[in-house]
C-alpha cells in the first residue's frame, strides 16, 4: 500500500507559475516597491495606500482583476475627493494613465504619478462621503471571484454578515450657523464660534469651550430670567465677566505684545537687510557690465573663428595664388615687350612663379584637410 500514500497532496510539487502570473507578480512588485505603507488586504488581489496630504488622510485601494494585467486596475480612494484624476462621485480614479493601462505599463510608476499629482494639486474632501468602497459590500459591476493560483482562497470579496459598521466621526463644528437670539446686543455675535481657526501664516489659536450651563442663573426663577434678557445692561456685564471672554481677551492682548516684539526684532533687521539690498544692486549692476563684455569678446571671438576657419585660408589662398599668377603673367609680357632686361625677369619671375605654385600646393592640401575633416565632423 505504500504507493498509495508516496503521491499524497503534501509531496506534490507547486505548479510552475504561467507566464500570466508571473507578469502579474512583477506587477505587484513593483507596485509594493514605490511605496512601502502599501498594505496586502487580500494576497494578489486588494491593496491599499493611505497618504496624508496637508492634515487631509486618504487610502488608496487598488483592486486587481482576475485578468489583471491583461485587465486595467481599479483605483478608488476613501473618503470621496473633489479632483480632477476622479470621476463625479469623488471615488473611482479615470484618469488617462489607468483608462490606458496595458500589459506593459507599470503600475508601481502609476500609483507614484497618483501620488506626484495629489501633491502638486492637493484634493478636498467630497461632501456626503459614505463609507469605504470594498469594505462592507461588492463594489457595483465587480463579480466575486476565486483567484486562479490561490483556489483555497475564499471569494472575494468576503462578506462577514456580522460585522458591524462603525458610526461616523462628527466633525468638530458644523459649518452651519444657529440662529442668534434677538436681544440687544447679542445679536450681533457669530454662534456658533469654531473652536479654531487657522490664520495667513499657519498661526492656530484654540477657542475656549464654553459652558453648557451657567450655575449662576440657576437660583433665579422664570420670571426674573425673562426680565433679565430684556435688560441689556445686565446681558452685557453677564457676558463681559464670563472667564471665556476674559480669557480670549488675555490671549489677545499677549498676542499683541508677541507681534510688537517681533515688529521690533524686524526694525532691528531692517539696515541689514538695505545693506544686503544695496549689495545685491551692487553685484546685479557688476554682472551686467561684465554680461555686456562676454557678449563683446564672444562675438569678437566668432569673427575671428570665423576669420581663421579652414574654408576661410582656403578661400584665401586660393585668390593669392591667383594674383601671384596674374603678376608672373604681366611680367612675362614685359619681357616679350622688351621693357625688362633678362637678369630682372627671370628673379622676379621665379619669384613670383614660385610663390603661385607654393600657394596652389597649400591650397589643394588644405581641400583634402577639409575633406577629411567633413567626414568625421559637422561642416566647416
Amino acid at each position: 500500500m505504500s504507493w498509495l500514500f508516496s503521491s499524497s497532496k503534501g509531496n506534490r510539487p507547486l505548479a510552475p507559475l504561467t507566464s500570466l502570473q508571473q507578469q502579474k507578480q512583477r506587477q505587484i512588485e513593483s507596485l509594493k516597491a514605490c511605496h512601502s505603507s502599501i498594505a496586502e488586504i487580500q494576497k494578489d488581489v486588494e491593496y491599499r495606500l493611505p497618504i496624508t496630504i496637508k492634515n487631509l488622510t486618504i487610502n488608496i485601494n487598488i483592486l486587481l482583476p482576475p485578468q489583471f494585467p491583461q485587465e486595467k486596475p481599479l483605483i478608488s480612494v476613501y473618503p470621496p475627493i473633489r479632483h480632477h484624476l476622479v470621476d463625479k462621485q469623488g471615488v473611482n480614479v479615470t484618469c488617462p494613465i489607468v483608462n490606458n493601462f496595458t500589459m506593459h505599463s507599470d503600475l508601481g510608476k502609476i500609483v507614484q504619478s497618483l501620488l506626484d499629482e495629489f501633491w502638486k494639486n492637493p484634493p478636498t474632501v467630497a461632501p456626503n462621503s459614505g463609507s469605504f468602497p470594498y469594505m462592507y459590500s461588492s463594489p457595483s459591476g465587480i463579480p466575486a471571484y476565486t483567484h486562479s493560483a490561490f483556489p483555497f482562497l475564499p471569494s472575494y470579496p468576503t462578506q462577514e454578515t456580522n460585522r458591524s459598521v462603525p458610526e461616523p466621526v462628527p466633525a468638530i463644528y458644523s459649518t452651519s450657523k444657529a440662529a442668534a437670539p434677538s436681544c440687544g446686543l447679542i445679536t450681533e455675535l457669530p454662534i456658533p464660534v469654531p473652536t479654531s481657526e487657522v490664520g495667513i501664516n499657519g498661526f492656530t489659536y484654540k477657542m475656549p469651550e464654553l459652558p453648557d450651563t451657567f450655575p449662576e442663573l440657576a437660583e433665579f426663577s422664570v420670571s426674573q430670567l425673562s426680565e433679565m434678557v430684556e435688560q441689556d445692561d445686565f446681558l452685557l456685564e453677564q457676558f463681559i465677566n464670563l472667564p471665556q471672554l476674559k480669557q480670549v481677551i488675555t490671549d489677545k492682548e499677549d498676542l499683541v505684545k508677541n507681534i510688537e516684539e517681533l515688529a521690533r526684532k524686524n526694525l532691528q533687521l531692517e539696515p541689514i537687510l538695505e545693506s544686503k539690498r544695496q549689495m545685491l544692486l551692487e553685484k546685479y549692476e557688476l554682472l551686467t557690465q561684465m554680461k555686456g563684455s562676454f557678449e563683446k569678446k564672444l562675438q569678437r571671438q566668432h569673427e575671428l573663428s570665423e576669420s581663421c576657419s579652414l574654408s576661410a585660408l582656403q578661400a584665401r589662398l586660393k585668390v593669392a595664388a591667383h594674383e601671384a599668377e596674374e603678376e608672373s603673367d604681366s611680367i612675362a609680357e614685359n619681357f616679350l615687350e622688351g621693357k625688362t632686361e633678362i637678369d630682372d625677369f627671370v628673379n622676379i619671375f621665379m619669384e613670383k612663379r614660385t610663390s603661385c605654385h607654393s600657394r596652389r600646393a597649400k591650397e589643394e592640401k588644405l581641400q583634402q584637410a577639409i575633406s577629411l575633416h567633413s567626414q568625421y565632423h559637422a561642416p566647416l
